[in-house]
Order: structure tokens, then C-alpha cells, then sequence
């Protein structure tokens, strides 16, 4: 095993995947949420945008048997992933690219994926607190990523008739679906998450498929009490 950093800890994912995060990159519910929204297929060539700590694509690991790629452009981020990747025995799985999502990447060929996720930033420029922390800044806030980005991304890296995930914050699934839909995403499943039935969502979970007819689903109201 190779020695954790000071400030960093295993957080346990279920009985044989642990990942190493630390203050800059850690993970929340949220990526749990969209991870298992995806709901991942077996042989489908995945790639995860902005991965942070990389627990999607750990989690991933754990389900499926394609290929697997983490995207990511702080490459502290990338160093912790790869030895978590390194901890579970799982390098071969995973293929991490330290890049801008915004530019071409010979690694991130146009059309090479089933499915692409994203957990993007929620606060448009302008809005929310802005944190002093360069990393919880670049993943809070559209400071070097937009909404626009993401979906542009998404778009150029799917096959036709690949899916794209993405979780964001209730009040901007307006911005979200006029977005997707732009970059001929079209939105097919919503589904909204709260704390309880009582409580209003947090967090809204959409998934759009590349050059899709329209129609969209709106799921049952995921409930974490």
C-alpha cells in the first residue's frame, strides 16, 4: 500500500473498494446519487468528466467489464485517483486523462463512448459564495467549466444514441434541458431527490441520449429518509 498523505483518508465504497480522498477532493451523496442513476451496463465503453476523487469510476469498477475513462484537469486530482486506482489493484481498469475537458484530447476521441457522466459545477458565474479554495472553487463554481461546456463535451465524446448523465441543482433544470437539447441531447429520464417526501428536492438528476427522439420521463421523487 502506498502511504497516504497526511490530510488524506480511505473511505470505504462496499466490501472491497476503498478510495482515498482528502479535503480538495472528496466526494458527496450527490456523485453516490448520479453514480447509481447512470446505472451503468455491463460493456459500455464510460467516461466520467471532471472526476475529482474519481469514486464514479471506482464504483464503476465494481459493475461493469468495459472500458472506463476518469477526466480530469487538476492533475492532483488525477495523482490521488491513480492510487486509489493502485490500492484496489484496479490501473488496468481505469484510464486517466489530466485534461480540459473544453479541448480535443487524443485520448478522448469524438464518438468513443456509451456513456458519459458529469457532476458539474452548480453556481453559474456571478452567483453562490465563492470558496477560497482553488479546487472547491473549480468544482462549485462555473469559473473554468460551464453548464454550456459540460453538455459540448458530452456531446462530441457519445456515440449516437450514447447517454449522458449529469446532476445539478433544481433551480437550473431549465438552463439544463435548453442545453442538452441545443447540443442535440435529448432529455429522455428526470428524476428529483430530496432528504424525505416532506422536504423539497436538492437535487435534480437528468439523463439525455445523443440524437434521441422526444419524450422525457419524470421518475418517482428518490427519497434519501
Amino acid at each position: 500500500m502506498q502511504t497516504l498523505l497526511p490530510d488524506e483518508h480511505l473511505e470505504q465504497l462496499d466490501e472491497a473498494l476503498h478510495l482515498i480522498v482528502s479535503p480538495a477532493y472528496t466526494f458527496t451523496t450527490d456523485s453516490l446519487l448520479l453514480a447509481r442513476f447512470a446505472a451503468i451496463r455491463s460493456r459500455e465503453t464510460a467516461c466520467d468528466l471532471g472526476t475529482g476523487c474519481g469514486v464514479i469510476p471506482l464504483l464503476w469498477c465494481a459493475e461493469k467489464t468495459g472500458e472506463i475513462t476518469a477526466v480530469d484537469v487538476q492533475e492532483a486530482a488525477c495523482a490521488q485517483l491513480e492510487r486509489s486506482l493502485s490500492f484496489n489493484g484496479l490501473k488496468d481498469r481505469v484510464t486517466i486523462v489530466c485534461a480540459d475537458l473544453r479541448q480535443k484530447h487524443p485520448l478522448l476521441p469524438a464518438g468513443a463512448f456509451d456513456l458519459v457522466t458529469m457532476n458539474p459545477p452548480y453556481y453559474a458565474a456571478g452567483t453562490g459564495k465563492q470558496s477560497r479554495d482553488n479546487s472547491d472553487r473549480l468544482a462549485k463554481h462555473e469559473t473554468a467549466c460551464t453548464l454550456e461546456d459540460a453538455v459540448a463535451a458530452a456531446a462530441r465524446l457519445l456515440k449516437n444514441g450514447g447517454r449522458f448523465c449529469l446532476c445539478q441543482k433544481p433551480e437550473r433544470l431549465t438552463d439544463v434541458l435548453c442545453t442538452l437539447r441545443a447540443h442535440r441531447l435529448e432529455p429522455k429520464r428526470i428524476r428529483f431527490a430530496a432528504q424525505s417526501a416532506q422536504k423539497a428536492p436538492f437535487l435534480v438528476l437528468v439523463e439525455a441520449r445523443h440524437g434521441g427522439n422526444p419524450g422525457v420521463r419524470v421518475e418517482d421523487l428518490l427519497t434519501l429518509q
